[in-house]
């Protein structure tokens, strides 16, 4: 039985979001994404993924698909294939995501 414990593997960097894979296959990835005070995931898009980012800790700036709305913990959205999405961390706090995609691209 593979098993992480998600607070060890939380971790950050003051020149960059940092991600942090948590199970992988050719299939998916389960990443955590770790962003300070005014770090972001720039707006981007895939083909053929979908993308679900999920608010463990602190507050964050989604864009998706042209549209912005802040998240707290235990909020949860959908990228869906082709939508451009990213998100930042406009607060003072630490901004920790689980995100989930596939397939991976």
């Amino acid at each position: 039985m593979e098993t992480r414990n998600i607070l060890d593997l939380i971790r950050f960097a003051d020149d960059k979001m940092q991600k942090i894979p948590i199970f992988d296959s050719g299939k998916y990835f389960f990443d955590i994404y770790c962003l300070k005070p005014g770090q972001d995931q720039r707006v981007h898009a895939h083909a053929e993924s979908d993308k679900i980012y999920f608010v463990f800790r602190g507050r964050g700036i989604f864009h998706i698909a042209g549209e912005e709305r802040e998240l707290n913990e235990g909020q949860t959205v959908v990228a869906r294939p082709d939508q451009t999405h990213g998100v930042r961390n406009a607060s003072s706090e630490d901004l920790v995501l689980l995100v989930f995609m596939t397939p991976r691209p």
